[in-house]
C-alpha cells in the first residue's frame, strides 16, 4: 500500500495533477522524467434546441459546459492519452431491429462452429499438435507468421474461464512454443495473444488464444519496449519497469500482488488497460492475471478484451534482454452490442481518448484481490 500522502484519489484522473505536486520530490522527480501531465478546459455553447438531446445523453447541459480534459504522455515510449469521463455517456449506435447479445445463443448447438471438432476442422503444426487438459493447438490457416498457432479452448464460450483452465491455456502455449523452437532452433521470439470475442477482433466466438514464435528479432511492439527501455537506463542509470511501476505506485495506480506488479495503466491504450509485470511467467503470476481478468468479467462487466504476454527471447540474443521483464497487457474493448467502433483515427495516429479512470479502476483492482 502506497504511504497516504500517495493516495487522494477521490477526484480520479482529473486529480492527479494535484497529486503529482504533492509528491515529494524525489517520487515528483521520478514520476516527471517518466510522465509529462497537462489538463485544458473544453467549452461549449450548445444552442437552445439541443438542451434536450445533451440531457438525454449526457444528464445535464451543466456537466458539458466547461469539461477537464488530462492529457498523460509516457515521456519515454511515446504513448500518450488524452482522459475525458464524459466520453462514456456519448450516444453508440446501435442496430435497433437487432436483439441483446445472448451469448447462450452464440455458442447454441446450431451456431456453426470450426473450432468444435478441431482435430478435423483445424489443420496440424508440422510437428503435430500440443494438447492441454482443456485446449489443444491447431496451426492457423492464415498465418502472421511461419509458426502461428490457435489454442483452442475446449469450453466455447471464452467468458467461462477457470483459473485451471487459464494455468493451462498459457502452459499449452509455452509448450507449443517448445515444441516450434525444436523444429527450428533459430525461432525464439514468443508471443501469446488472446483476443475475446468480436470486439476485440476475434473471427471466430468459440473461445481461443494465439501463439506466435518469430526470428531474427522480436515483434515490434516488444522491440521498441525493450529500446525504450534501455534508453531510459542509459540516460538515467535506472530501469524504466522499475520507475514505472513506482511512478503509478506513488499516486495510488499501482500495487504488487505475490510478487507481480498491478498497474492501472497512466498512457492506456484503450479503457481499463492493466499492465502486470513480473520476473517470470510463472504460476503466481497467472494466478495474479486470472483474477484481474475475474474482475474485468464479474465486477467490470467486461465481455470483449485482448490480452498479451510480451517476454525476452525464449534463447540467448544479439540484443540486451538483461533488465526487461514478463509484461502482461490487457484491456477492454468495450460493449458488444455497440455498432461504434472504440478506435478510430485519433488512436491510430494521434492518442487514444479513454473515458474509464486508471485511478479508480486501480482500487478496484486492489480491492477485488485483495492487497491491502
Amino acid at each position: 500500500m502506497p504511504p497516504s500522502h500517495n493516495r487522494p484519489i477521490d477526484q480520479g484522473i482529473a486529480g492527479l495533477p494535484e497529486t503529482v505536486r504533492r509528491l515529494p520530490a524525489s517520487e515528483r522527480e521520478r514520476f516527471e522524467r517518466i510522465f509529462r501531465v497537462d489538463v485544458t478546459k473544453g467549452r461549449i455553447v450548445p444552442p437552445e434546441q439541443m438542451r434536450p438531446w445533451i440531457e438525454r445523453y449526457f444528464g445535464s447541459v451543466e456537466a458539458t459546459l466547461e469539461q477537464t480534459i488530462v492529457h498523460v504522455t509516457d515521456l519515454v515510449t511515446g504513448h500518450g492519452a488524452l482522459f475525458n469521463p464524459l466520453r462514456s455517456r456519448r450516444p453508440h449506435i446501435v442496430d435497433r431491429n437487432a436483439s441483446a447479445i445472448d451469448l447462450d445463443a452464440e455458442f447454441g448447438p446450431a451456431t456453426e462452429d470450426p473450432l468444435e471438432d478441431p482435430y478435423s476442422m483445424t489443420p496440424a503444426d508440422e510437428f503435430g499438435r500440443v494438447e492441454g487438459r482443456f485446449c489443444v493447438t491447431g496451426s492457423n490457416v492464415a498465418k502472421f507468421d511461419g509458426f502461428h498457432a490457435l489454442v483452442i479452448f475446449k469450453e466455447r464460450n471464452p467468458l467461462s474461464f477457470t483459473r485451471e483452465m487459464l494455468h493451462d491455456y498459457v502452459d499449452t502455449g509455452l509448450r507449443w512454443a517448445q515444441k516450434a523452437r525444436e523444429t527450428e532452433p533459430e525461432a525464439k521470439y514468443f508471443l501469446f495473444m488472446w483476443n475475446c470475442l468480436w470486439r476485440a477482433g476475434a473471427s471466430l466466438a468459440h473461445g481461443h488464444a494465439q501463439v506466435m514464435l518469430g526470428r531474427g528479432m522480436h515483434y515490434p511492439a516488444v522491440e521498441r519496449a525493450r529500446r525504450a527501455a534501455l534508453a531510459y537506463r542509459e540516460r538515467h542509470n535506472a530501469e524504466y519497469f522499475d520507475d514505472l511501476y513506482h511512478a503509478h505506485q506513488a499516486v495510488g495506480a499501482a500495487f504488487e500482488k505475490t510478487g507481480a506488479r498491478v498497474l492501472a495503466n497512466l498512457a492506456p491504450t484503450k479503457e481499463n488497460e492493466v499492465l502486470l509485470i513480473a520476473p517470470r511467467l510463472d504460476a503466481a503470476l497467472v494466478d495474479v492475471l486470472y483474477d484481474v481478468l475475474a474482475c474485468y468479467r464479474d465486477r467490470l462487466g467486461v465481455a470483449s478484451f485482448n490480452l498479451a504476454v510480451h517476454m525476452p527471447p525464449l534463447a540467448p540474443a544479439e540484443e540486451d534482454w538483461s533488465d526487461f521483464p514478463i509484461i502482461i497487457r490487457l484491456v477492454d474493448r468495450g460493449d458488444l452490442n455497440s455498432r461504434t467502433s472504440d478506435i478510430g483515427a485519433m488512436e491510430l495516429y494521434a492518442a487514444s481518448v479513454i473515458a474509464s479512470d486508471p485511478l479508480l479502476l486501480a482500487r478496484l483492482l486492489r480491492d477485488t484481490l485483495g492487497a491491502g
